[in-house]
């Protein structure tokens, strides 16, 4: 893994109802996030934040090149690509990719910055399996979208800012889903992807799952994104996040997750996801945002 961190700020929220989660880089800073990552014996270089437009300036259902609905799809897609570029640059430079969001749709333009030109895997903490299409989404919030859109599935097949071609479904997994649509069950189940549902993490326990889930995406030959959407944390360990779910990993779950994922030394790129200061209680939830990507980034206790 690369010693020097680029932090880049993607603070976007076109892809959710609930306001507040462009503010979510601004609190992740603000709890700390550079002297973390220089605990975890990284450099970090901060590159600010892409531009994104104000919602209210903009019409969510203006016309879009999908069947179906996909709210702000023009904004999110406009994001995407010049994160996916910025991503692409970090790489280049020899620099680790740490991206702060925003909603979970800017996860389109990470993975496709990470797998542009590379085999990558991917691994997606997250209480939802963000693998809805325009075409089975119940709301049109392209946050609920990114996983299949990455894919390829429905109105993004073939799109070559969405669809990235360096991700081999059978290197994505899938850990700790909780809430599911019904549409998007079924396309789980049918896809060659790996999941792990909470029910697998309480039998298992959250160790053997991560272990497992990075021998799975590991195989890609350049190295896993990981993906951590903030709600993949129970709701009384992370209650600032757009859509809570009971039931949720632990604390020290998820540090004992990530501190795995860091041991294995494969890490390509990283984003954290989700968090909404408006509906936080003393910034807790951006403050444990910082220490899950530091236990990422190789913080350890002794």
């Amino acid at each position: 893994m690369n010693e020097r961190v680029r932090v880049i700020g993607a603070p976007l929220d076109y892809g959710a109802d609930r306001r507040g989660v462009d503010m979510g880089p601004s609190a992740i800073r603000y709890a700390g996030l550079a002297g973390e990552l220089a605990a975890s014996g990284r450099t970090a270089v901060d590159r600010g934040d892409l531009s994104v437009p104000r919602a209210e300036e903009r019409d969510p259902d203006a016309e879009t090149p999908v069947r179906g609905s996909a709210k702000f799809l023009r904004e999110v897609r406009d994001v995407c690509e010049r994160l996916s570029e910025a991503v692409e640059d970090t790489l280049a430079a020899g620099e680790f990719p740490l991206v702060l969001g925003g909603d979970h749709s800017i996860a389109i333009g990470s993975i496709q910055g990470s797998s542009r030109n590379a085999d990558v895997g991917v691994i997606w903490f997250d209480a939802h399996g963000d693998f809805n299409t325009p075409e089975t989404s119940p709301s049109g919030n392209v946050h609920g979208m990114p996983m299949a859109a990455a894919l390829g599935h429905g109105s993004f097949a073939g799109t070559d800012w969405a669809n990235a071609p360096g991700v081999d479904p059978e290197n994505v997994v899938l850990v700790g889903l909780r809430s599911l649509d019904e549409k998007e069950r079924l396309a789980i189940r049918e896809s060659p992807v790996t999941a792990y549902t909470m029910s697998d993490i309480d039998e298992r326990g959250i160790t053997a799952v991560t272990e497992e889930a990075l021998e799975v995406a590991g195989s890609a030959a350049d190295g896993i994104h990981v993906s951590l959407d903030m709600d993949w944390l129970d709701p009384k360990e992370a209650p600032g996040v757009g859509t809570p779910v009971r039931g949720g990993v632990t604390y020290r779950e998820a540090h004992a997750a990530l501190e795995i994922v860091a041991n294995r030394k494969v890490l390509r790129s990283l984003e954290v996801v989700e968090v909404n200061p408006i509906l936080d209680s003393g910034n807790e939830t951006a403050s444990l945002a910082v220490e899950l990507a530091a236990s990422a980034l190789g913080k350890r206790i002794l």
